[in-house]
């Protein structure tokens, strides 16, 4: 079967609103990179040989995989649990330890990729590379933050930072020309706020489209909770929002005027100078 076939067509106007965004995205599969189906693909002829940890291995790097195993999860948790919410499990790894080897290979065995997807659509695949680069750099960042403070929950850190930005990535998937539109405002007007940009071309803001569909999906309440900046005061939600915050203002080297700032606050949630804390940000990125 020709897994990109199962993929609705790319959506070329805005929705109505936003509950309207989360009916299309969560009916719509979630594509995966090709390296990732690949891999999944290879294992299942030796999955006698496979356990948790070689699987969380293929999904590390890819934020939209993790997303799919963890709603994938979720939607299984709730059918078992009835009216209860069963997303007990914080993590992917957990998630694959739960779901179980020959369950996963029946469930992810032969899935879309985003380069099927985005087969002769080059500046939205270098949109979407370009965002799995800053996911991929925070969630370093939020990992390193939340070892710094000793904090417990840093592998969940971790994957709320990683998984931050999947609304953008589903978008540069699933409305190519939209979010090229955004990104084409953007680039005329390089001080047009990302939040106004994306309300002016969508009708909605990303941020509140992530949260929606992590709801929506029933993601595990500790990521939902870390990805709620109303909640900043909390180190573990501050860690995520500093990490996203960092990748950002750095995607284009260490001279962003924003920068300052971000490593002040930085060092204020890691009670550590400035200068120390400039040196460790950089060790991060080399």
């Amino acid at each position: 079967m020709n897994a990109a076939a199962t993929l609705p067509p790319p959506l070329e106007r805005p929705l109505r609103d936003l509950d309207a965004w989360v009916a299309w995205l969560q009916q719509a599969p979630i594509p995966v990179l090709a390296q990732t189906a690949a891999a999944i693909d290879e294992l299942v002829d030796h999955e006698d040989a496979v356990d948790a940890r070689m699987l969380f291995e293929v999904f590390a790097a890819d934020p939209l995989a993790t997303l799919r195993l963890l709603a994938h999860v979720a939607t299984l948790q709730r059918g078992r649990a009835g009216e209860r919410d069963g997303s007990q499990v914080e993590t992917a790894t957990a998630a694959l330890v739960l779901l179980g080897i020959g369950p996963f290979f029946r469930a992810f065995a032969g899935l879309p990729s985003v380069e099927q997807r985005l087969a002769g659509e080059p500046q939205a695949l270098e949109g979407l590379r370009r965002v799995l680069q800053r996911s991929r750099r925070a969630s370093t960042f939020a990992l390193a933050f939340a070892v710094h403070r000793a904090d417990p929950d840093a592998q969940v850190i971790h994957e709320a930072a990683h998984l931050r930005d999947f609304a953008e990535l589903l978008l540069w998937c699933h409305a190519p020309a939209l979010m090229a539109e955004i990104a084409r405002r953007q680039a005329a007007e390089p001080t047009l706020r990302s939040a106004l940009a994306q309300r002016a071309v969508l009708g909605i803001e990303l941020v509140e489209l992530r949260h929606a569909l992590m709801q929506a999906w029933r993601l595990p309440p500790l990521l939902v909770r870390l990805d709620d900046d109303h909640q900043a005061e909390l180190p573990a939600v501050r860690c995520v929002l500093l990490a996203q915050r960092l990748a950002r203002h750095s995607a284009r080297g260490w001279d962003d005027p924003a920068l300052p700032d971000d490593i002040r606050d930085i060092a204020e949630l890691l009670q550590l100078g400035i200068e120390p804390t400039r040196r460790l940000l950089l060790s991060l990125d080399a």
